[in-house]
């Protein structure tokens, strides 16, 4: 579908300039844009390879000189990525389908909404809610008793498991698995690993006399906030009595895993492959970093940043920007890396006297 430049200003609450009844239908990079994409140059490094492609009207940073740039219209971007948020919102194709499968599989007992679509061999169980506006992909599968609230989009090969508890306007892309049971078990006598704990180590190790562990069932569910984006493939386990929660408005990235008992703050972003093990609390506007680990039962506070590869081993006060394995202040990590990088010469200086 196309659209005027003077329209996706307006979508965009940003000024356009020019040609500005120009349609466009796509976006591309400057350099292999065609005459009817509007390049995306949101920034001066992009400004030379507008004359590598066709494009005669792009969206620009707030000071370029678009008509030297030989541009037709231009669009003038403040904050580009915050534009570029609505800009991608607008060209996004509708999801495919209209109402429900004959090939999906629906208990009777289930509710389904009004306006839902729902695909080829979905699963839905008995007394689950589908809430309005629903899209659900392909191969999804909805245990028994879920709930899931309006315009939510589950796409293809999600997995829900009992007592799943889903907000409004929630995001599940590919294979998410939401309500698995936790990591939880435990030996008749104490094991090697609560020895460990206890002693820090000091204690030895040895074989128990039964090694057996027993499982401890979930029995918590999951609830999940509304605006809640879940990438592929991550997974969230069902809380051991009481719900895993996630606060609304959060991002988790592909390949996460958010452990038993764990209480995700509001707004937070949770990078690929990052991991929060059972019962740790995570406050609200926590960003934690792509392969950063949380360890059990911690507390990190508000507005926490977590660099990428970190590991954090204890609570974290609100506020901090952590870094390294273990996680110390950001400062902290990075005096202590150069300290290290200079170390072979000090050695070496050493070695000399």
């Amino acid at each position: 579908m196309a659209h005027s430049i003077a329209d996706i200003a307006a979508a965009l609450g940003a000024e356009a300039f020019g040609a500005v009844d120009l349609l466009v239908d796509g976006a591309a990079e400057p350099g292999s844009a065609g005459p009817d994409d509007l390049a995306l140059a949101m920034t001066p490094a992009y400004g030379d390879a507008l004359a590598k492609g066709q494009a005669r009207a792009a969206v620009v940073w707030p000071d370029a000189d678009w008509q030297a740039l030989g541009l037709e219209a231009a669009i003038l971007a403040p904050r580009a990525r915050l534009a570029m948020a609505g800009l991608t919102r607008m060209l996004d194709r509708k999801l495919p389908g209209e109402g429900i499968s004959k090939n999906a599989l629906i208990d009777p007992a289930a509710r389904i909404g009004t306006d839902v679509v729902i695909g080829p061999f979905a699963v839905i169980g008995a007394d689950a809610v589908i809430g309005d506006g629903c899209w659900i992909g392909d191969q999804v599968s909805i245990a028994v008793g879920v709930t899931i609230g309006r315009d939510c989009v589950i796409h293809p090969g999600v997995r829900l498991q009992r007592h799943v508890r889903i907000g409004d306007r929630a995001i599940l892309h590919p294979n998410v698995t939401i309500g698995g049971d936790g990591f939880s078990f435990v030996t008749a006598e104490p094991s090697n690993v609560e020895l460990a704990r206890e002693t820090l180590g000091d204690a030895p190790m040895s074989a128990p006399a039964d090694p057996t562990w027993h499982r401890i069932h979930s029995l918590g569910g999951v609830e999940i906030g509304d605006d809640v984006e879940i990438g592929a493939n991550a997974t969230v386990d069902a809380g051991t009595i009481r719900a895993t929660r996630i606060g609304q408005g959060t991002k988790i990235d592909n390949l996460v895993q958010v452990g038993h008992n764990v209480i995700v703050g509001d707004h937070c972003l949770l990078c690929a492959q990052a991991g929060v093990a059972g019962s740790t609390v995570v406050g609200d506007r926590v960003v934690v970093g792509g392969k950063a680990g949380i360890a059990d039962n911690l507390k990190v506070g508000d507005d926490v940043v977590l660099g990428g590869g970190s590991v954090v081993l204890s609570n974290v006060p609100a506020g901090r920007v952590m870094m390294g394995y273990p996680a110390t202040k950001m400062q902290t990590h990075v005096d202590s890396y150069k300290a290290l990088r200079r170390l072979p010469r000090v050695l070496k200086g050493l070695g000399k006297g």
